[in-house]
């Protein structure tokens, strides 16, 4: 994708991020090299009963990323498509970690073109040392107080700890 010097490129880069995990992170920091920004876009999730409530995935994801001065976590409800509209931006970001990732995601990325011609989708391998982690899997291990440190950043980290402290 080219840019000019008066377009600025934003992608959007949306999930549940329950919680935000440091294969999250490996893909929107690398997505921040290649745009101008890039919104991480949380999502409600009505239909899933989450850790962390709406506004704790958000505020995480804002200190997790604080190092990255054109990233930027805000709240979404409904089409991925009609969210990167109204922020005005060109680009979806997906990681992938798996060949079942890709299968998913080449599937949601037809429908969202069918649905957003102007939107293109960027897919976005994951780099080798996180491609194991899945948010499922850090926040089961920590409900059953396994060490889940070298899976998160500090501070999702430390509200896993607090979340799941006395439930295990």
């Amino acid at each position: 994708m080219s840019r000019s010097a008066n377009k600025l490129v934003t992608a959007v880069y949306s999930g549940t991020f329950d919680p935000l995990t440091l294969g999250h992170e490996d893909a929107i920091r690398r997505a921040a090299q290649m745009f101008d920004q890039v919104i991480i876009a949380v999502a409600r999730a009505h239909h899933k009963n989450t850790l962390f409530s709406l506004d704790e995935r958000l505020a995480l994801a804002q200190v997790a990323l604080a190092d990255c001065p054109n990233v930027k976590a805000l709240p979404f409800d409904g089409l991925i498509v009609d969210f990167v509209r109204s922020q005005h931006a060109q680009v979806i970001v997906r990681g992938l970690r798996s060949v079942t990732d890709y299968d998913y995601e080449t599937q949601m990325s037809g429908m969202n073109r069918h649905l957003a011609p102007e939107l293109d989708t960027v897919f976005l391998h994951t780099s080798a040392g996180v491609q194991h982690i899945s948010s499922t899997l850090v926040r089961e291990i920590a409900k059953l107080g396994g060490d889940v440190s070298g899976l998160v950043s500090g501070a999702v980290f430390q509200a896993l700890q607090a979340k799941t402290a006395t439930k295990h």
